[in-house]
């Protein structure tokens, strides 16, 4: 059995190394609407005028589907997107050759992780997206000022985590792949914060600062504000 078992595995690690790879060079696009997000710049939503001072949001577990339906799993990364970084938004992957009809990802950081104890990288709680031991990372944060807010300064703060059962704001993302080039670009639309099925009422709700059922109804907004921008040769 020994020798069978060692050629099987010699046999399984050459198939692995001797796949043929590309990269797929991934864009996140951030907007308030139809315009660009640009930190400190002003926006109108619905007759109230806008400031976005900071936008960040996780996205993890990248998965493929190719033409024939086959799912690619790829290697788990964990990715901070920060609209004040513009590299941030600039994601590698590489991912077997072949033709694929999906993009499938997590916005947020999964339930293991989040009672793994000190992270590095883009988890390192100094970047600001950490809570505490027990309610975990802020999956996705929206901050800024505006006029409807009835609170100090006129801001609003959207810290949106929870990890535990129906408090759980991780969610799943499948957009219809299209590549040109090997490049894609996704548009994040952070005005999706304040639309279906949830209406935002900065007036009413200019906070969220814990897990819970207003920061899940914000999470079930912004599952929405993601799309493929497609690209032109």
């Amino acid at each position: 059995m020994k020798p069978l078992l060692f050629f099987l595995l010699i046999l399984m690690t050459s198939s692995v190394q001797s796949q043929k790879t590309q990269q797929l060079m991934i864009h996140f696009q951030n907007r308030f609407g139809e315009a660009l997000l640009v930190p400190e710049q002003s926006y109108i939503m619905y007759g109230d005028t806008i400031t976005i001072n900071r936008f960040k949001y996780y996205v993890s577990h990248f998965e493929l589907t190719n033409e024939q339906g086959k799912k690619i799993i790829l290697p788990v990364q964990y990715y901070l997107i920060d609209a004040a970084d513009s590299v941030s938004g600039n994601i590698i992957l590489n991912i077997p050759i072949g033709q694929y009809r999906s993009i499938h990802f997590l916005l947020g950081v999964d339930s293991l992780r989040n009672v793994s104890g000190v992270q590095s990288g883009a988890l390192d709680p100094l970047h600001g997206m950490f809570w505490t031991w027990n309610s975990g990372y802020i999956m996705a944060k929206l901050e800024g000022t505006a006029t409807s807010s009835q609170i100090a300064g006129k801001q609003f703060t959207y810290h949106i985590g929870g990890f535990r059962g129906n408090n759980n704001t991780a969610r799943s993302i499948t957009l219809p792949l299209s590549v040109t080039n090997n490049k894609v670009s996704i548009i994040t639309d952070a005005k999706k914060w304040f639309e279906r099925p949830y209406p935002l009422i900065i007036a009413k709700e200019p906070v969220c600062h814990s897990p819970g059922t207003l920061a899940v109804s914000i999470a079930n907004n912004y599952v929405n504000m993601f799309s493929i921008l497609s690209q032109q040769k």
